[in-house]
């Protein structure tokens, strides 16, 4: 949803489509191939990685000529190893899309094909099976991210996710977030006045997918605030949060909420 807000120029060519991981790999195959795709792009992630490359695989053998681009954080690393491995993969988007996939669109709508090589953070192999990788995309401003939940109906009876920072403070080697250095957030204004929304539309359950909520104390402490004052017994906020970080103002305040 965010890739395709961030895209609003080509909204009326992109279709969002959403399966479960429950559901039979052949259902999924067959629902994508009838809404006829020109370009296939998935979101890959830990739980589902096994799956999209399962159907792309077998989506690229009905319809060779479609390309199928991915990204997300499980393709946007060892890359070439990926790429020289799946070859029904037409490259990947590396690192955060929101830049890259609006201007992959720019390309395949206006039919400059020709120019997608110079995408900045796209990766892919040339003809003769050697790496490309471009330069990278700078790191987004989150306060240039379109809010994506305007018409909110299209997700009754679905979990709202809500991002209010992006990068992590800490650097565990065993874990993918220690590779963004850049640890950023959103506008706290912005952030109440889209959380104000949520909370006026009765939206039942909001998830923040900050990876550390409350790695800000000033941040965390505002957005509890702004809850608190504005809760009308409807809206479960959803935060990870360290522990080990919790201040005692910090617990004491969660005390007094719902």
């Amino acid at each position: 949803y965010s890739l395709k807000a961030y895209a609003k120029e080509y909204q009326q060519q992109i279709e969002l489509a959403e399966f479960t991981i429950n559901q039979r790999s052949e259902y999924i195959l067959s629902e994508i191939y009838k809404k006829k795709p020109d370009v296939l792009c998935f979101s890959c992630y830990i739980w589902n990685i096994g799956l999209v490359l399962e159907i792309a695989e077998e989506f690229h053998k009905i319809c060779p000529e479609v390309p199928i681009w991915v990204g997300g954080p499980e393709v946007s690393y060892e890359i070439e190893s990926f790429l020289k491995k799946n070859l029904f993969i037409t490259g990947v988007m590396v690192g955060e899309g929101e830049q890259i996939f609006k201007h992959l669109c720019e390309c395949y709508v206006n039919q400059k094909t020709n120019e997608i090589t110079n995408i900045k953070g796209l990766a892919f192999l040339d003809s003769d099976g050697h790496m490309v990788c471009n330069e990278p995309e700078k790191p987004m401003d989150l306060n240039k991210i379109p809010f994506c939940y305007d018409d909110i109906e299209d997700f009754h009876n679905k979990i709202i996710y809500y991002e209010s920072s992006r990068g992590c403070p800490f650097r565990c080697s065993y874990c993918l977030s220690a590779i963004d250095k850049s640890l950023r957030f959103r506008d706290l204004d912005l952030v109440k006045k889209e959380l104000a929304f949520f909370i006026e539309k009765e939206v039942p359950q909001v998830k923040f997918v900050d990876r550390t909520f409350n790695c800000n104390h000033h941040h965390a402490m505002e957005i509890w605030r702004f809850i608190k004052e504005n809760d009308r017994g409807i809206t479960n906020f959803h935060f990870e949060i360290a522990a080990d970080l919790l201040l005692d103002e910090e617990i004491d305040f969660l005390g007094t909420l719902r």
